[in-house]
């Protein structure tokens, strides 16, 4: 583990002040804004507290004001429904008084089912290969770049290198192999709630990339306005996690992206959603 790797064990596990109330702490970074995959991983830890037996199939939610990282945030958790197949939470967080971000959060308890088929992972080299291939081609690009270890906890390796490089992916489809850098415990509620959190790492990468713009770039903008998220089948998020992206739409200020999470083995684990602000600076 990297020094200065942030605890993400530790920022999953909230403390409890009240019924249905928790607190969750930000990691010490000199990031001016909290990661929303942040305060989606521990919506989730909160309404996860307050539901036995049953595990999350599927979240939406939205990000109403920007969190600050130096500040707790607090989890008010509202209980909607207990059915016999299907629980619902409502999660609010707050930060000074204000909601700051909005989830509902269903579970689903375990059953047969009568359907089951999935799209096909899509073919590429896996990371043992990429990273060997890479070392070559981009010695800057072996694996994941420290700030991001240290900052967000998760280990990467990008497909189409190029685009970090001003290269224009013209259909905006592109790939990452992606795991948290911390080894989970053999809890799937917890590895959901990490999943959550690294779902929102640079899903808005499929926009700007077919305009050869990358993630560092200062003239762009951009914010997640909603994220949602379905839980398949059975995965470790500390385990390397194939998350294909793509932009169907961007128009007005808006980009639409989407998301599949495939284990090593082509199993589809989870889908993703999201709508973001993308704009270039004024």
């Amino acid at each position: 583990m990297s020094e200065g790797l942030i605890d993400l064990l530790a920022l999953l596990e909230l403390e409890p002040i009240d019924v249905n109330l928790f607190r969750g702490d930000s990691p010490k970074t000199s990031w001016p804004r909290l990661f929303g995959g942040q305060v989606i991983g521990q919506s989730i830890a909160a309404a996860c507290h307050t539901v036995e037996k049953r595990l999350p199939h599927s979240l939406h939610c939205y990000f109403i004001r920007r969190g600050e990282p130096q500040v707790p945030v607090i989890y008010q958790v509202e209980r909607l429904r207990d059915g016999k197949s299907y629980s619902t939470r409502r999660v609010t967080a707050a930060q000074h008084g204000n909601e700051i971000f909005s989830i509902i959060v269903s579970f689903h308890a375990e059953e047969q089912g009568t359907f089951d088929h999935q799209d096909k992972m899509p073919d590429v080299p896996p990371p043992g290969i990429l990273v060997a291939k890479n070392s070559f081609k981009r010695p800057m690009f072996p694996e994941t770049p420290e700030f991001i270890r240290q900052c967000y906890a998760i280990d990467l390796l990008p497909v189409e290198i190029g685009r970090y490089f001003g290269q224009k992916i013209e259909d905006g489809r592109i790939h990452m192999w992606v795991k948290v850098a911390t080894e989970l415990p053999n809890d799937p509620a917890l590895h959901m709630c990490a999943l959550a959190y690294l779902s929102d790492f640079s899903l808005l990468e499929a926009v700007t990339a077919r305009y050869g713009r990358t993630l560092l770039d200062e003239r762009m903008m951009r914010t997640s306005l909603d994220h949602a998220m379905w839980f398949h089948r059975p995965f470790r998020a500390d385990n390397w996690l194939l998350y294909a992206r793509e932009s169907p739409s961007a128009q007005s200020g808006r980009g639409l992206t989407r998301g599949m999470i495939f284990n090593s083995d082509g199993t589809l684990i989870a889908s993703v959603a999201q709508e973001g602000s993308v704009r270039e600076r004024r």
